[in-house]
């Protein structure tokens, strides 16, 4: 991972991990539940974003370098690890 992509990530994670602490409070202190929810579909869209940047970073990065190495079996396999990840259901 890209050092820039690494900083970023990181600190948005901080972040989150703050919501989801204040999240986890709502709860305790039995806050209305649209509140709850419109909290955790917020974690949900600022943890896409962190996917977004780590699967951007991989492509640019990890995938590219396998295409302009000339290595075939490395270019499969990048591939297929990405398709594994983007075609894996969640749980």
């Amino acid at each position: 991972m890209q050092a820039k992509t690494k900083t970023d990530c990181a600190a948005r994670l901080g972040r989150i991990e703050g919501q989801v602490r204040g999240i986890a409070r709502m709860i305790e202190d039995d806050r209305y539940c649209i509140d709850v929810l419109t909290q955790l579909r917020a974690v949900r869209a600022a943890l896409r974003r962190v996917e977004d940047r780590v699967l951007g970073d991989h492509v640019a990065h990890c995938v590219e370098g396998a295409i302009a190495s000339g290595d075939e079996a490395d270019q499969r396999r990048k591939v297929q690890e990405l398709l594994d990840v983007l075609t894996r259901r969640d749980s």
